[in-house]
């Protein structure tokens, strides 16, 4: 058992997530300032807040819940990083290694999801 939210595997590989998204959005455009890189910097570092919020709530229900929007935000993220690609605002190897990540982030969520439901 844990005895903090930063021991935790799945908030390590978030908030290395996070930087990385932040790394990736330092040379946007500045009319995307307010838009795309605030968007993907947000949603990212959401993976990280939730799952530490969830840490910190007593009820398995209350804990699940914020595991499941940190899952979500992690979806939000590859969207995001979808369309970047696709407006040519980032390198593809970079997002693919990207991608890598979040799904990995993305498994460790459901595990934790699913472990859970069934308790």
């Amino acid at each position: 058992m844990y005895k903090d939210f930063t021991e935790m595997p799945v908030w390590k590989l978030a908030m290395d997530y996070a930087v990385k998204i932040f790394e990736l959005t330092t040379n946007l455009p500045k009319q995307e300032d307010y838009a795309l890189t605030s968007q993907i910097r947000r949603a990212a570092l959401s993976i990280s807040d939730n799952i530490a919020e969830g840490f910190g709530r007593e009820t398995a229900r209350d804990k699940k819940h914020f595991y499941v929007i940190a899952r979500g935000s992690a979806l939000e993220t590859k969207n995001q990083l979808i369309y970047g690609t696709k407006v040519s605002y980032f390198n593809e190897t970079l997002v693919t290694d990207l991608f890598t990540l979040q799904a990995q982030i993305h498994f460790e969520l459901n595990k934790i999801i699913k472990t859970m439901r069934n308790s």
